[in-house]
């Protein structure tokens, strides 16, 4: 726990309840906060109601009297319309942290929404899926003014292993940047690895040997052996899904585009997600990814 911590029980509006939001959620209410949750889906924000969340039928019903609230929705206009539908109860002066992957455009969209009615806005994406988050292992990036910290902080503490503050000024994007880039570098290994894997079947070889291999090397990463196992045992139970990755990969792109460099595998990597997102796997783990390389 960080210096900033304080006793006091928070009031958290977690609007967001699917994978990664509803194990926030979980933690935070072990941690003693009270959490009101709102979901465009009600069933998943009422499910948490047997944790001790209180559900909120409205997003102006889940910030009222919020102390912080917290977004983690599919992607920026989910998250701006979530908002625009809470502007009648929001306070000025509340801290919001923003834990979605949303991207540069949204992002400004966010912003401006912020300074409108006065919140604090700490932009946070997290790093990590669904067993980081109901560890409370998650990686948060953070970009806020410093009179945020104390509030955010305490539910960071909560939800991540570690919170790296990287500027005051949230609009500027510089944790939004550095989880783009992260995600990019994730997006690689395991579009990378579903192709390793298809190509050795393709060839005749024995997939599980490129992973034996590579094992305990230079080469080998954990997230490469746990995919690889998802990808060869067929198991593609969502911890992070396709939908939501094909979504990142297009941000990423849209980024590269928009500073100028010349990005190959982002493309790429939209094309391949969409394609396996046509052939019915949008629900399920990004490992899915593997149906890419399969006649449809």
């Amino acid at each position: 726990m960080t210096s900033s911590t304080a006793s006091r029980p928070l009031q958290v509006a977690l609007l967001g309840a699917g994978i990664m939001g509803a194990a926030m959620a979980r933690n935070l209410l072990k941690a003693g906060h009270r959490v009101t949750v709102w979901n465009r889906t009600p069933e998943r924000a009422q499910a948490l109601a047997a944790d001790g969340a209180r559900f909120a039928v409205d997003p102006a019903e889940a910030v009222r009297d919020a102390d912080l609230i917290l977004t983690i929705l599919l992607d920026g206009p989910a998250v701006l319309a979530a908002l625009r539908d809470a502007a009648p109860a929001l306070r000025p002066g509340t801290v919001w942290a923003q834990c979605s992957t949303v991207g540069l455009e949204a992002l400004d969209g966010l912003a401006a929404f912020a300074a409108e009615h006065g919140l604090l806005l700490v932009d946070s994406p997290v790093l990590g899926t669904r067993q980081p988050a109901e560890a409370g292992q998650l990686t948060v990036l953070a970009a806020g003014p410093a009179e945020a910290r104390p509030l955010a902080d305490q539910v960071f503490d909560v939800i991540g292993a570690s919170t790296r503050w990287l500027a005051e000024d949230a609009a500027g994007g510089a944790a939004t940047r550095l989880k783009l880039v992260l995600n990019g570098w994730v997006l690689t290994l395991v579009n990378g690895t579903a192709e390793a894997l298809t190509l050795a079947e393709g060839l005749g070889v024995d997939p599980q040997a490129f992973l034996d291999t590579v094992a305990g090397g230079g080469l080998d990463v954990p997230y490469l052996q746990a995919k690889g196992r998802a990808m060869l045992s067929a198991d593609f139970t969502p911890s992070f899904t396709l939908d939501a990755a094909l979504k990142d990969a297009r941000l990423i792109a849209a980024a590269g585009e928009q500073a100028g460099v010349v990005l190959d595998l982002a493309p790429a990597a939209v094309t391949r997600l969409a394609r396996a997102q046509a052939q019915g796997h949008g629900a399920e783990d990004m490992a899915a990814s593997w149906f890419a390389s399969r006649p449809s």
